[in-house]
């Protein structure tokens, strides 16, 4: 990959059959190892424009338009099979309902071992990299715990799995789209500080897609707000809670019980 571009650079036009619209030159850069919190209520676009970055809008007939340059290279000129390349190696997901993510027929291990074979050839490297991503997600790395199905998880260790699935293949960017919004408080307040220290320790971008401010305020570099899709107000995350520019972030701001700064 080419060091010397940003990390994504995204400018973008998304439209569905029943709602034109969606997104509306929404424009997005991160920078290698950044967290990026994009906030904004339901419906604002947030999902959308993580399925276009994935070019997987077609599966819920949304059509993009602008451009997604993931690394100094245009995604929307990908085919399919390229992307089938970046989706997993490159840019990891994970997903807000971990249980409903997992396939409960199937025991930790096989799955982590297709996530694996989606993209590299069985062997002692899976093993190490196996460890170390159960590891990084402070999950027990034995038989005993790939041996278990999805439903003898509890939901945040199902969380923990998807995390570890994601960064299997140590992508540069994580997009994780409301990973919190499943769990209890405590349980989310862990995955949050997961997310930093996977920052911190692989180097690993993430845009991390929330509509809680709080855990945005403890994790984020910067913060990119949309509403009713267009993006109106990106900046540092202190900045952005200090001197809202724009109404609608300043509302936001408003509704918490107190400022985080």
């Amino acid at each position: 990959m080419n060091q010397t571009h940003p990390l994504l650079s995204v400018s973008l036009s998304v439209d569905y059959a029943s709602r034109p619209g969606v997104l509306r030159n929404a424009v997005v850069q991160m920078e290698r190892g950044e967290i990026l919190g994009l906030v904004g209520q339901s419906g604002s676009g947030k999902s959308t424009l993580a399925l276009a970055i994935l070019k997987l809008l077609s599966l819920k007939g949304g059509i993009a338009r602008g451009k997604i340059d993931f690394c100094g290279r245009n995604l929307m000129q990908f085919s399919e099979r390229e992307m089938r390349q970046v989706r997993g190696r490159q840019i990891g997901l994970v997903l807000q309902s971990p249980l409903s993510s997992l396939n409960p027929a199937l025991k930790i291990g096989t799955q982590l071992s297709e996530a694996w074979r989606a993209h590299s050839r069985p062997g002692p490297d899976y093993s190490i990299r196996l460890r170390e991503s159960l590891q990084s997600a402070s999950l027990p790395a034995d038989d005993q715990f790939l041996r278990r199905y999805p439903g003898q998880l509890s939901v945040g260790q199902a969380q923990r799995v998807l995390i570890s699935m994601a960064i299997l293949h140590r992508p540069a960017l994580l997009i994780a789209d409301e990973p919190t919004s499943a769990l209890d408080v405590i349980t989310q307040s862990e995955i949050v500080h997961l997310f930093s220290l996977l920052n911190r320790e692989l180097h690993m971008g993430i845009l991390y897609i929330s509509h809680d401010l709080l855990s945005v305020a403890s994790l984020c570099h910067r913060i990119a707000i949309l509403h009713e899709g267009e993006l109106v107000e990106c900046d540092t995350t202190e900045r952005v809670f200090q001197s809202p520019a724009h109404p609608y972030t300043r509302r936001l701001i408003g509704s918490l019980p107190r400022n985080p700064f």
